[in-house]
């Protein structure tokens, strides 16, 4: 199958299945290639591309043919995982209700504390940790964004 014909889903899918195989994690390969462990799982299901000498190590890694590495250095279309909207996924849908609720409150608070402007989601770090708690376990996600003032020039 040829590059042209190649899909970023197909290679998603080759991604995962190699992953599965070889009984990786997201954080083991993250490790594996200097990367932030978020922004490599979001890489390798398709939301970023890799440089070429990334897309190569991780073909290595995972097994993946010529033609599938550089489908992988392929600027992709971002935020089409999802045919629905709203996600129909739990955890995901758990993330998109957290804006439906919070995020009035995030903007004014960042308008209050900065001015007229927004959180880049390009210059920006992501991070999700496990903290223990005596009531469960809790998921901490960090979002790290450089703040955009307007320019009304």
């Amino acid at each position: 199958m040829s590059s042209t014909h190649l899909t970023r889903d197909d290679v998603t899918a080759a991604v995962l299945a190699a992953k599965r195989v070889k009984q990786l994690t997201f954080a083991s390969l993250a490790e594996q290639l200097g990367k932030p462990k978020v922004w490599l799982t979001a890489a390798l299901l398709g939301q970023h591309p890799f440089q070429p000498e990334d897309a190569a190590r991780v073909g290595q890694l995972l097994g993946l043919d010529d033609e599938q590495v550089v489908v992988l250095t392929e600027v992709p279309t971002r935020g089409s995982f999802s045919p629905t909207a709203p996600p129909t996924d739990p955890t995901m849908y758990r993330l998109y209700e957290v804006l439906q609720v919070y995020g009035p409150a995030l903007k004014q608070l960042i308008h209050e504390e900065f001015g007229d402007g927004i959180m880049s989601a390009i210059n920006f770090n992501l991070d999700v940790e496990r903290r223990e708690h005596p009531g469960g376990d809790r998921v901490r996600i960090t979002l790290d964004g450089k703040f955009l003032s307007y320019a009304w020039d």
